[in-house]
């Protein structure tokens, strides 16, 4: 069974920038898509951007696309959500997620392991 611990949430203005983290604690991270979701309070939990097994392909949400970067150090087992000119609307708890799915998902439902989210909250 997958681990995964995010970091590096917090508090920015709007227009700044942060970076998330999620670490895994399984060997065989590569193996694994990896994604991230967000949900804000009363709403649905929403895909952001996910990354392929090597990282060679990466997908976003057409909210965030442009400013989220998505990224992977296989070495580390380590996922990265690299967030630049953030937006009230950003705010929100954002997951990491595990998948082994064949095809790079973006429904919830497709992926195994799930982290425990972070918090971002971002001022106007």
């Amino acid at each position: 069974q997958v681990q995964l611990v995010e970091s590096g949430g917090g508090l920015v203005q709007a227009g700044g920038s942060l970076r998330l983290s999620c670490a895994a604690s399984e060997r065989t991270f590569s193996s694994y898509v990896m994604g991230w979701f967000r949900q804000a309070p009363g709403k649905e939990r929403e895909f952001v951007a996910a990354i392929t097994r090597k990282g060679g392909n990466t997908y976003y949400a057409d909210s965030v696309k442009g400013r989220f970067t998505i990224s992977r150090d296989n070495p580390k087992n380590t996922v990265y959500l690299q967030m630049n000119s953030l937006k009230p609307e950003d705010a929100a708890v954002y997951y990491c997620a595990a998948s082994t799915a064949v095809v790079v998902p973006t429904r919830p439902y497709d992926y195994d392991y799930w982290g425990q989210g972070a918090q971002l909250t971002v001022s106007s």
